[in-house]
C-alpha cells in the first residue's frame, strides 16, 4: 500500500511541474509576439526579419505566483551596430507597454555579438538612463516609430 501511495503522490506533484513549463512557454511566446514586429531604426524591416530576435532569444521564469522574470537576448545585425542601444530601448518600451502580466525585464545583447555589449547591457537595464533617454523628444520619436504597429 505504501508503494502505491508513493506512486500516486508522484503523479499529483508532477501535474504542477508539467504545467509550469507549458505556462512559461506560453509567456515566452506572448513576449515574442510583442517584440517580433518592432521595426529596425535604419531599415524598413522588422527585428524578426533581420534575425535580431527569435523565439529562442526569449526566456521567462517565475519569480513568484504573481511576477515573472522576462529575459531577452537579442543579436545586432553587425558587431559594431551603432543602434544596438536604441534597439534595446525599443524592446524595453514595447514590452513595458504591452505585456499583460506583472514582470521584471532584463534585456541583453547575445554574448559575443557586439563589440561593446557590456556597456550597452548596462545602459538598457539602467532605469535612470532609460528614463532620461525617453525624455529626449528626438529619441522618443524614433522609438515611437519603431514600436508602433503598422495599420
Amino acid at each position: 500500500m505504501e508503494l502505491l501511495s508513493g506512486f500516486l503522490s508522484s503523479f499529483r506533484g508532477s501535474s504542477r511541474e508539467k504545467a509550469q513549463p507549458r505556462i512559461m512557454d506560453e509567456r515566452a511566446l506572448e513576449v515574442y509576439d510583442i517584440i517580433k514586429n518592432i521595426r529596425d531604426p535604419e531599415k524598413p524591416s522588422t527585428l524578426e526579419d533581420l534575425d535580431v530576435v527569435s523565439e529562442s532569444c526569449v526566456s521567462v521564469q517565475e519569480v513568484d505566483d504573481e511576477c515573472y522574470l522576462v529575459i531577452i537576448r537579442f543579436t545586432p545585425t553587425v558587431p559594431h551596430c551603432s543602434l544596438a542601444t536604441l534597439i534595446g530601448l525599443c524592446l524595453r518600451v514595447k514590452l513595458q507597454r504591452c505585456l499583460s502580466f506583472k514582470h521584471k525585464l532584463e534585456i541583453y545583447i547575445s554574448e559575443g555579438t557586439h563589440s561593446t555589449e557590456e556597456d550597452i547591457n548596462k545602459q538598457i537595464n539602467d532605469k535612470e538612463r532609460v528614463s532620461a533617454a525617453m525624455e529626449n523628444p528626438n529619441l522618443r520619436e524614433i522609438v515611437e516609430q519603431c514600436v508602433t504597429e503598422p495599420d
